[in-house]
Formats: C-alpha cells, sequence, structure tokens
C-alpha cells in the first residue's frame, strides 16, 4: 500500500487507466526502441524512435506530482513553485478540499512512516497518484517519469491514440485482466463506462450485470456475489 486514502480513488479508475496504458503503450512501441523527452517550456514529452530520430509521438504533458526519495514526499504540482497553481493538477487540490481528502488539498505529502521508500515503492506509488489524476480530471494516459536521484515525476497526457472504444475494450481486457487486480470489478466496470463516456445499464436490481453500450459494440459483463467479474460477453454494432 502506498497512500492509503487515495487509493480507493486509483481502485475505482483501474481498469480505464488500465486500458489507456495499454493504448499508449501500444503507440511507443511501435517506434520500436526509442527514448523519451521532456520539455517543461512547451510542456510536451515527445517519445523518439532511436533508429529514426524522425519518428517521434509528441504529447502534451501536465505535470501532476513529484515523488522524491530524499525528503520522502510527494509534492503536488500546483504547490511547485515553478509548477501551475491553476493547472490541471489544480483540479486534485478543489476536489481534496471539496471532498475532504486532506491528501489532496496539502501542498507536500509525506510517506507512510511504514513506506520503504526505494525505488520499486516510488514507482507503485506513482502508478496509484496517476490513477487517482485519471479519475479526478479524466484525463489519460498517464506517464511516470524516472528523473534524478530517483524521484519520479508524474504526468497526465494528451496523446494522439486512438479513443477508446466497447469494441477495442472487448479486444483488449482478456489481456488486460489476467494481470489486473481489481477489489472491486463492478465498481471498476462502472467507472470505465463513464469516464469513456459509454452508456451503462444494469441488468437487474441487484447488479449482478451491467451491459455497456457505444457505437461500436454492446457488452455485458458478470458479476459474482463478490463483485468479481465472471463472464463477458457481446456484440458488434452494425456500421453503417
Amino acid at each position: 500500500m502506498t497512500f492509503a486514502a487515495l487509493q480507493p480513488l486509483a481502485d475505482r479508475s483501474a481498469l480505464f487507466t488500465a486500458l489507456r496504458q495499454d493504448a499508449l503503450a501500444t503507440a511507443t512501441d511501435e517506434l520500436g526502441d526509442h527514448r523519451w523527452d521532456a520539455d517543461m517550456t512547451a510542456g510536451t514529452i515527445t517519445f523518439t524512435a532511436n533508429a529514426d530520430p524522425s519518428r517521434t509521438l509528441v504529447t502534451t504533458a501536465h505535470l501532476i506530482a513529484t515523488i522524491a526519495p530524499g525528503p520522502r514526499s510527494l509534492l503536488w504540482a500546483w504547490a511547485h513553485p515553478q509548477g501551475d497553481a491553476q493547472g490541471v493538477a489544480a483540479q486534485l487540490r478543489d476536489y481534496g478540499v471539496e471532498h475532504g481528502l486532506a491528501d489532496l488539498a496539502e501542498p507536500e505529502l509525506p510517506f507512510p512512516a511504514d513506506a520503504s521508500g526505494d525505488e520499486e515503492w516510488i514507482a507503485a506509488a506513482a502508478h496509484t497518484i496517476a490513477g487517482v489524476a485519471v479519475e479526478i480530471t479524466g484525463r489519460s494516459p498517464y506517464y511516470s517519469a524516472p528523473i534524478s536521484g530517483g524521484t519520479r515525476a508524474v504526468f497526465l497526457l494528451d496523446a494522439p491514440v486512438p479513443a477508446l472504444t466497447v469494441a477495442s475494450a472487448t479486444t483488449a481486457l482478456p489481456r488486460i485482466l489476467s494481470g489486473l487486480a481489481l477489489p472491486d470489478a463492478r465498481t471498476a466496470v462502472w467507472d470505465l463506462a463513464r469516464l469513456a463516456g459509454w452508456n451503462l445499464a444494469w441488468t437487474d436490481d441487484a447488479y449482478t450485470g451491467a451491459t455497456i453500450t457505444d457505437a461500436t459494440a454492446s457488452v455485458t459483463f458478470r458479476f459474482d456475489e463478490s463483485a468479481r467479474i465472471t463472464n463477458i460477453e457481446g456484440t458488434l454494432q452494425p456500421q453503417g
């Protein structure tokens, strides 16, 4: 566990976040071996193919937070001396104020006392913070950038990757779900539909199933008594 008070927000967006990260990974994998470069003045992160520097993926990058092992703390971008107090990260602060979440409303968040604070822990913390940011802002995907001294910077990206559709999600879900632990899969499916802008209808009053629909497909998720996904079945929508 990293930041316990924020974990439920990250858990809620976990399925949507994983699908959007998969889309980003597909886009960067097409570059082959590549590097990334951040231009904080331009507000971009560019992924460049090492074999052919003319092949790039340019994204608009919104700094959310930095997580540093030295001070053992997370610093929200809205509180950074060189940050934008009214930028995308400020939406997290405003959410924290509105909902009484001090971990979002305070400028700096210390690591939990029992946190190792090592590279692996910081990487996991960055994933949690990114999931929180996706949940609150609706922006995705994200990039967790390793910078000097073991610090990581968490960015939300406006990236030229295909929009998420029910059809594309259904294709990717078996692979995504095989490596993803969802504390409450039923809520994660509901939030996936919300964040993606799809229609969702529960199949019954007991919430044992949910059907999500967009212009590309209609898919029904079935859940057991522990809100775990037991089956996914769907049909493609006829295309005019």
